[in-house]
């Protein structure tokens, strides 16, 4: 309808448009958001990663993009940032100790952590399947738990977010930086960090879902109206919907109470997840490979512009893979940390 340059510039007044109407809406509302306020610390000290990917050969639910989004990622964060040290657990290799069993994924939890001291970065990747169950012990909004589930999971069980948390987060010192890229179902609380950040940077009270569907809606809309994507608007529009009839949860509950007593960090601890925790993350085929929606969208975005800051990037990647993927990409921290700043690992 509005040509050429309505298709050039259809994404950029539709996000302007969709931002612009969720901040409207929340103005109108009971208080659903807080500023962030505490500083991210410099990294100055040294780089440790570790990388995980699940194809789950043989088994029910073989996955076929996540030993390519570890080969991917780290070739893009090794040729981009410093990194001292690596370690890679992956089921394609021969050497039992790195296969990621259940034992061996804790293990390299402890040693991505041990000795690591103010100024120190750590980055964990995850790429396989998610899951959950009943939460036990009233820490969670939605009454599950999210776990990872290691290649031995039917024999040695799954990995709880709680066990997670204790082993990889609690207790970190303050000025050492984590972030974690969990690209896998369920995964929004995976690591059960209490403070869970808006595109524009703020702190999450409580889950918008109501507000963030209609402003969808009225993005995709305005997309179709300049672009003419009907494939696009609609799989923005199906998100919309889900989001608008999901609702919102309320006011602060008690497992968020909890959730904030219990598990905020001193540590400087982000985690950018591939979905909500009720939602999935897609496997899919890209460019000929097979990969991670959200891994994919990582890499993408940080090609384009490598000193956005967090939460520009976040906004980047929930742009690239609308339309295409319902999933929702996600961004949460251990303390109330201003993002502000480019990403840096």
């Amino acid at each position: 309808m509005f040509g050429k340059v309505g298709k050039q510039y259809a994404g950029q007044i539709a996000d302007q448009l969709e931002k612009m109407v969720g901040q409207h809406l929340s103005a109108n509302a009971p208080q659903s958001t807080e500023e962030a306020t505490e500083k991210l610390g410099k990294v100055t000290g040294k780089r440790r990663a570790l990388f995980i990917g699940i194809n789950y050969y043989g088994q029910n639910g073989e996955l076929r993009g996540c030993i390519n989004d570890v080969k991917n990622i780290k070739q893009f964060l090794t040729s981009n940032y410093r990194i001292d040290e690596i370690l890679v657990l992956t089921d394609d290799q021969k050497d039992p100790k790195s296969i990621p069993t259940r034992k061996n994924i804790l293990d390299a939890f402890r040693w991505l952590r041990n000795g690591a001291r103010a100024g120190d970065s750590l980055i964990l990747h995850y790429s396989g399947h998610g899951g959950s169950v009943k939460d036990t012990d009233g820490d969670e909004e939605d009454g599950m738990d999210e776990t990872l589930i290691p290649v031995d999971y039917q024999k040695a069980g799954q990995i709880v977010d709680d066990e997670i948390h204790d082993v990889l987060v609690r207790g970190l010192a303050k000025g050492v930086r984590l972030t974690a890229i969990m690209d896998c179902c369920h995964s929004e609380s995976m690591l059960d960090l209490p403070y869970i950040y808006t595109v524009d940077g703020d702190l999450q009270i409580i889950e918008t879902s109501k507000n963030e569907g209609i402003a969808t809606i009225v993005g995709a809309g305005t997309r179709f109206l300049l672009d003419g994507n009907k494939k696009r608007a609609a799989a923005s529009f199906t998100t919309g919907l889900k989001l608008l009839m999901k609702g919102d949860k309320g006011g602060n509950s008690a497992a968020k109470e909890k959730t904030i007593k219990t598990r905020t960090t001193e540590a400087d601890v982000i985690q950018f997840s591939g979905c909500r925790d009720s939602q999935t993350s897609a496997d899919a085929q890209i460019g000929g490979q097979a990969t991670g929606a959200m891994s994919y969208a990582l890499i993408t975005s940080l090609k384009k512009n490598k000193n956005q800051d967090y939460t520009h990037l976040l906004q980047s990647m929930r742009q690239i893979l609308e339309g295409k993927y319902t999933q929702i990409v996600m961004m949460s921290a251990g303390r109330k940390l201003v993002l502000e700043h480019p990403f840096a690992i």
